[in-house]
């Protein structure tokens, strides 16, 4: 089965398009389609997503939608995060997307999107991974889970995105000291609140971080280029990126933009995105962090998947 999944995040609108088969076989993906909508930059003083994005979003499932036609897709899937689930009139640009587009695009909550990614790195890794600790950082959330089987133990979703911190704490091209002081005090005060579940639980056999920040930190810190393959090890290492932190907040977006690894879209949220990363690190009591190339996407399609046995 042909599969497409169109991903509704903060940053982007993804569609991927992946050969599918259900008895355990591995989803070949064959195209990707995406736009940098950033639907946070359409958020009005109240909340509400405005009017231009909702037109583009409805603009941009439509275009997804040709594109599957064209790529002979059997099943079109789609799926929100934070953005419209925390937006106020998120219902009504639900419905305005399925009204101008017939595509019904369904709200994850943030516990689902943390054990659907979950779900994803444990397929990646197997069942000799052992316990996972997981580390997902979107543009609107942050997603930590942790456990021993598909379903985690414990997952939970803090509104810590590299875009939302980015807007919300760190004004300034580049910011000043003291203001990224006080958003990294912010950030751990607010991540401190829920470490008590991971400090319960049995400790971790394999640390994972996921998304595209996180393998923009990989890289930026030594990981292997993408040219190299989604096979290829990466990781990211807490001491490294400590030592980065400092050299990021004092870079304007321009001079990020030219750090491998860092796209245009990505440069003005790898700073949050770092200060974020580090904070759950040091918390979690974590030193590296395996990079896994699947996380949402591959797991609303594995779940598909699996309702089809």
């Amino acid at each position: 089965m042909r599969l497409g999944v169109i991903d509704v995040g903060s940053n982007t609108v993804h569609l991927l398009v992946v050969d599918a088969h259900s008895g355990g076989a591995q989803p070949l993906p064959t195209s990707s389609h995406k736009i940098a909508l950033r639907l946070s930059e359409h958020v009005e003083d109240d909340g509400r997503i405005a009017d231009a994005g909702r037109e583009r979003l409805a603009e941009f499932v439509d275009e997804c939608l040709h594109v599957g036609e064209d790529q002979g897709v059997e099943e079109l899937m789609g799926f929100a995060t934070s953005a419209i689930r925390e937006a106020p009139n998120g219902d009504e640009v639900l419905a305005f997307v399925k009204e101008r587009t017939g595509v019904g695009l369904d709200v994850l909550s943030g516990p689902d999107e943390a054990k659907l990614t979950f779900l994803a790195i444990r397929r990646w890794f197997g069942w000799s991974a052992g316990t996972l600790l997981m580390v997902d950082i979107g543009g609107g959330s942050l997603e930590l889970a942790q456990g021993l089987d598909e379903d985690p133990d414990v997952a939970v979703s803090l509104p810590l995105g590299a875009g939302r911190v980015t807007r919300d704490l760190l004004a300034g091209d580049p910011p000043s000291s003291a203001t990224v002081r006080e958003a990294r005090r912010r950030v751990r005060a607010l991540l401190a609140k829920e470490m008590r579940p991971f400090t319960k639980a049995t400790n971790p056999d394999r640390a994972v971080g996921t998304s595209k920040t996180m393998r923009s930190l990989a890289r930026i810190c030594g990981a292997a280029p993408s040219s190299e393959g989604m096979y290829a090890a990466r990781h990211l290492d807490r001491a490294v990126l400590s030592e980065m932190l400092p050299k990021l907040a004092a870079m304007t977006t321009a001079e990020r933009q030219q750090l491998s690894g860092v796209s245009t879209a990505r440069a003005p949220q790898i700073l949050a995105g770092a200060i974020v990363a580090e904070a759950a690190m040091d918390l979690l009591g974590v030193e590296r962090l395996e990079i896994c190339p699947w996380a949402l996407r591959e797991g609303v399609i594995l779940r598909r998947l699996d309702r089809m046995l």
